[in-house]
């Protein structure tokens, strides 16, 4: 009983930490290709009391071209920019006129291409609230409002067939897992 004890204990933390890792602003995917048009997920949640979010800015780093972005309902997009026509690079770009409640995101969509080389992109968000008050999504890793980042990647998986073994193996992982947790539940002791 007692290790099955423990056994909640570390799923109830494991969940914990993700629940408190998902309320920043998140760039998806976290990793892509460099030099490939990808379409990307900017979510960036309401987490204070009766306000609203009622404007996102997004500043793009350098060496991620934004190509086009998905329509958002209810929100008014502008952007600033450097050079123009097919060398034009997107630097900011700003959400307004949305209200997202408490505990819920704005998503905002686009397509871009990392042209940077295999590096990490740093992106700084800036989230504005219907009382006034500011959130600047810019600090390290380790805060409590870190920078949304993408790692650009030369390649993933690897290819050939690695993704597939990957999959196999985190099936059969989960699998351990789930019988491990019935072993413990019923107070036998696993094969082995």
């Amino acid at each position: 009983m007692y290790r099955f004890g423990v056994f909640i204990a570390a799923v109830g933390g494991a969940l914990a930490i993700a629940a408190s890792a998902a309320a920043h602003a998140e760039l998806s995917p976290a990793v892509a290709l460099t030099n490939h048009g990808q379409f990307f997920t900017l979510a960036v949640p309401t987490e204070k009391d009766n306000a609203t979010t009622t404007a996102i800015q997004l500043t793009v780093p350098s060496g991620v071209a934004i190509d086009s972005f998905q329509p958002s309902p209810g929100w008014k997009r502008s952007q600033q920019s450097t050079g123009s026509g097919e060398s034009a690079f997107v630097n900011t770009v700003t959400w307004t006129g949305g209200s997202v409640p408490t505990q819920e995101d704005a998503v905002f969509g686009f397509s871009a291409t990392l042209t940077g080389g295999s590096t990490t992109y740093t992106f700084g968000v800036r989230q504005t609230y219907s009382d006034g008050s500011v959130v600047e999504w810019n600090g390290p890793e380790s805060s409590d409002t870190p920078s949304p980042v993408i790692e650009g990647v030369s390649s993933i998986g690897g290819g050939g067939g690695s993704s597939t073994l990957a999959i196999v193996a985190i099936v059969v992982a989960g699998v351990a897992v789930l019988l491990a947790a019935i072993s413990l539940g019923s107070g036998r002791r696993p094969l082995t």
